[in-house]
């Protein structure tokens, strides 16, 4: 796969001053390039307590971007999923520890552990003093005599660096850490493996499946299990979780583990806020992506059990921007509409013809979602199928509320109707084509004469004429021919969404945007959607 890396072996060193040239001044990096990689605050004095921390590169923003006011003093970056070496790890130690000491915060690899221990001891032989703590909060495995440590390293970061900035002395910064070592759990889930630069892809998990208990270093995860959807995974994650946490407050720390969106990390925030755990999660932090694996399309949770002390210490200022602050967890609220926005549903009537031909049009929708997003993937974002069929389901669902038997009203609402329920331009235009249709038949056209007007609104607002490659080319023929009967409409909707295949210059909507040859051979999916309606209708 294509990373936007160049070469393979520069890869650290060009992230690692990319971060440093991005922070505004707030960083630096020690000499010794590229054989020691360390990044320290650009304004430490050495007066209070320094933590170190780091491991392997492939997390980011761990472990750079913590540096930082309030949380590391110094961050030791080794290669890809690598630990830095000894040299590297007391350089940094060196550079940053002054009368009071340094806390090196390390995660339970065994790589890490000697590397970062050799050099605490080296380090202590120069007559400093340094303490060293080991973070294994993953519960995947709970029989493992030695658990990883992964993105609950964040909480001991997060807290021991506040206390550190407020004066704390080495061995009340170091309990600390051990308190939330001890108190910290976490799980992860993801719907594939990472990709390490320059290196082939492994493609263990199958379609459909997810793997739970995976670590951040691609490694492979507990158990396979069936992927259904994010609720069902957040469930899976959460109750490995409840078996382990105690019934008292906590916190929760939501981990993109690199390659799931934000739209996706939010519905996963929204599962977390109502999954076995919610009752006892007094506040969370993020969704972002903080400890990564890469680009793993997974993410991870880490609870804590909260007390008055750390809620303080975890919601203190501190100047990463990488950390995304604590939030409490509440319900939705919901507030008002403006006046103006709120509908005036018309009366309810019922027409059972009306009904049935409604809910025959959206029925052939909601058959036809998958072939229509496939067409629309081809020119666009592939989704003229879930959005039609989404407008189809919502109409459905309106039935009972819609007058059925007033033909002119129910023109208006059903324009108001997929104003509210169908997304994108295409929702808005046909809110406008059924609105104009009712006003025009309040004013005597008959039925086709009514949709006929509803489109030339609808082109007048939105601009697309025929030929221009849209659903016009295949409507306009139609309701030219509507007159005839269903049939030679049908006829006449196929002939105009054929020829928008032969049309490789869009001049509206998305597929305006795209070249020729992506163009050529594909029918417009809007066009195709309305000679299907018409082909099945007839």
């Amino acid at each position: 796969m294509a990373q936007f890396i160049n070469k393979k072996e520069d890869t650290v060193i060009e992230a690692i001053d990319g971060t440093i040239r991005a922070s505004g001044g707030a960083l630096a990096r020690l000499d010794g390039y590229p054989h020691i990689r360390v990044v320290v605050r650009n304004d430490w004095d050495k007066s209070k307590v320094a933590l170190v921390s780091g491991g392997g590169s492939g997390h980011e923003p761990a472990h750079a971007g913590f540096v930082g006011e309030g949380m590391l003093t110094a961050a030791v970056c080794g290669d890809v999923f690598a630990s830095p070496s000894v040299d590297a790890v007391l350089a940094g130690i060196l550079a940053v520890t002054g009368p009071s000491g340094c806390l090196l915060i390390v995660k339970n690899y065994t790589g890490d552990r000697l590397n970062f221990g050799l050099a605490a001891e080296r380090a202590r032989a120069f007559g400093l003093k340094v303490n060293m703590v080991i973070v294994d909060d993953d519960i995947a495995l709970p029989d493992l005599p030695q658990p990883r440590g992964v993105a609950g390293t964040l909480f001991v970061h997060k807290i021991a660096g506040a206390m550190a900035e407020s004066g704390a002395s080495l061995d009340d910064v170091t309990k600390a850490a051990e308190r939330v070592i001890a108190g910290t759990k976490s799980i992860g889930m993801s719907l594939d493996t990472c990709t390490v630069p320059g290196s082939p892809k492994e493609n263990r998990i199958a379609t459909g499946m997810a793997e739970l208990g995976l670590g951040i270093h691609g490694e492979a995860g507990v158990q396979q299990v069936e992927y259904v959807g994010a609720k069902q995974a957040m469930t899976a994650v959460t109750e490995k979780l409840l078996a382990v946490m105690e019934n008292k407050p906590h916190v929760a720390l939501l981990n993109n583990l690199g390659g799931a969106s934000m739209l996706e990390m939010s519905i996963l925030a929204n599962e977390l806020a109502q999954s076995p755990i919610a009752k006892n999660l007094k506040l969370i932090v993020g969704p972002a992506a903080m400890m990564t694996s890469l680009d793993m399309r997974g993410f991870s949770v880490s609870v804590y059990p909260l007390s008055a002390e750390d809620h303080a210490l975890l919601s203190a200022p501190c100047e990463p921007s990488a950390w995304p602050k604590c939030h409490s967890v509440k319900a939705v609220t919901t507030i008002e509409l403006p006046d103006g926005l709120t509908p005036i549903r018309p009366m309810a009537s019922d027409d059972p013809e009306m009904r049935a031909f409604l809910t025959q049009c959206c029925q052939i929708l909601i058959e036809e979602e998958g072939d229509l997003n496939a067409l629309d993937a081809k020119s666009g974002d592939g989704d003229t199928g879930s959005t039609l069929a989404g407008a189809a389901r919502a109409l459905i669902a309106a039935l009972d509320r819609l007058p059925l038997a007033d033909h002119t009203q129910l023109y208006r609402a059903i324009g108001q109707e997929l104003s509210q329920t169908m997304g994108g331009s295409s929702g808005v235009l046909l809110a406008i084509f059924f609105t104009a249709a009712g006003d025009a038949a309040s004013s005597g056209l008959s039925m086709v004469g009514a949709l006929k007007e509803g489109l030339n609104r609808m082109q007048q607002i939105g601009g697309a004429q025929l030929g221009d490659r849209t659903m016009v080319d295949a409507l306009k023929p139609a309701l030219d021919e509507l007159e005839t009967g269903i049939a030679g409409a049908a006829v006449a909707a196929r002939k105009g969404a054929d020829h928008t295949a032969t049309i490789v210059q869009a001049k509206a909507g998305r597929a305006a945007y795209i070249n020729a040859e992506q163009l050529q051979g594909h029918n417009d999916p809007g066009a195709e959607a309305v000679a299907r309606l018409f082909e099945k209708l007839s």
